[in-house]
């Protein structure tokens, strides 16, 4: 496209190409680690944990896992001008979009064709993030900028407003091609579901039997059709007809054969206007699509994850990692058993770890010292089952597998 007829976000030195180097990974089988235990040792896993830079460690990558993941998850450095241990979390703007645009470009290539990137990411960056985002993946496959509700308390300290969400950037590689995975119902979810009839209907032999409890649905739509707006005669005697400019959703004809099987109700006295009855029992299997709200009840929250690394690891535990909730819920959305995973910016190997426990394939990349004090000795717990926290008892994970270790090297 000419770049003359293009919305385009321009910053100091966005054109300069700063990756001159030719990398690649040397295994290391001191630190690789499997499981010893027998019964787990036949598991197949394709892991990897990478020790480097990952701007150099993505490159290396795209010979064997170019259009391989189905899903890529990134924590980047939020740019807040805040100072961790473990990031560079400072750095002036325009370097920030700068570093950032080059990943993206090698997310957008080792991502298979129906895969997805997600990008947790704060207010500050947010915004100019996703004009980005929209420069390499293109603004048509933008999902959605999920609000992760991460604190269940407010800041009584803060300056100005008290900051209780993060977001999470969804892009697919191609959305035309990808589906996202319905969530489980939760308990929540299924209380409106309760009421039930002695009876639903009639089987082949003729014999009675109950659906279980079912909501009572609006029976109606907008889309107005002259053959959806017939009177219908309550159980009680009173006619009755779609409000104004609303129709029936079902055909005189099918109305009468949802009757006949019992699925619509008048109300205990006979006298509303007909409902649906819809059945949990038909519904459960389906799931649940996916919202763009996900709340700490639901997802777990900043102090979660803080906790469940401590109990891991109590030496210098991390400022904002994600807890594993908030992980599996993005693997359950965008992947299945045996998919490939990746986060370059691993932290305190939360992703792996839960990759690992789903049964999903993983790399995880690391620059700092903390991707041998913190993921490699937190992975080996996963391994070995001794990990009780997060997901665990969730999933039923009880150890095995393994995965292999690399450092990035250059060469000439």
């Amino acid at each position: 496209m000419d770049p003359l007829t293009r919305l385009e976000l321009i910053w100091p030195g966005k054109r300069s190409n700063h990756s001159a180097a030719f990398p690649r990974l040397t295994a290391d089988a001191s630190r690789s680690y499997h499981s010893p235990h027998s019964e787990h040792r036949t598991a197949s896993y394709d892991n990897h944990l990478i020790f480097g830079e990952n701007l150099l460690a993505l490159q290396s990558l795209k010979e064997q896992y170019e259009e391989r993941f189905t899903c890529i998850y990134i924590d980047p450095p939020y740019n807040t001008g805040q100072v961790f241990d473990q990031y560079d979390d400072g750095l002036d703007h325009g370097s920030w979009l700068s570093f950032m645009k080059e990943r993206l470009h090698l997310f957008h290539q080792l991502l298979k064709e129906d895969g997805t990137l997600w990008i947790s990411i704060d207010d500050d960056e947010s915004h100019y993030l996703k004009v980005v985002c929209d420069e390499i993946f293109g603004r048509h496959n933008f999902v959605s900028n999920i609000v992760w509700i991460k604190k269940s308390s407010p800041s009584n300290d803060a300056r100005w407003i008290s900051d209780t969400h993060d977001h999470i950037l969804v892009y697919a590689k191609d959305k035309t091609l990808w589906r996202p995975n319905k969530l489980p119902r939760t308990q929540e979810q299924n209380k409106i579901y309760k009421h039930s009839d002695e009876y639903d209907g009639v089987d082949a032999q003729g014999v009675f039997y109950g659906r279980g409890p079912w909501f009572p649905g609006d029976m109606t739509v907008k889309t107005i059709s002259e053959s959806a707006l017939y009177p219908i005669t309550t159980p009680s005697g009173r006619k009755v007809r779609p409000a104004a400019g609303r129709a029936w959703v079902y055909t005189e004809e099918r109305f009468r054969e949802l009757v006949a099987d019992h699925r619509i109700t008048f109300g205990k006295s006979g006298n509303n206007k007909p409902c649906i009855k819809r059945f949990l029992t038909e519904i459960e299997e389906k799931g649940v699509v996916p919202r763009s709200v996900w709340h700490y009840s639901e997802v777990g929250e900043n102090r979660n994850a803080r906790q469940e690394v401590k109990k891991l690891n109590a030496t210098n535990p991390f400022a904002t990692p994600k807890p594993e909730k908030l992980i599996k819920r993005i693997l359950e959305i965008a992947t299945k058993e045996g998919d490939y995973v990746l986060d370059a910016f691993a932290g305190s190997g939360t992703t792996g770890a839960v990759a690992h426990k789903m049964r999903r394939n993983w790399v995880m990349i690391e620059r700092g010292e903390h991707c041998h004090t913190h993921i490699w000795t937190r992975m080996k717990k996963v391994i070995d089952g001794e990990d009780n926290g997060g997901i665990t008892k969730e999933v039923a994970w009880s150890g095995g597998g393994g995965f292999s270790y690399h450092v990035v090297k250059e060469t000439n």
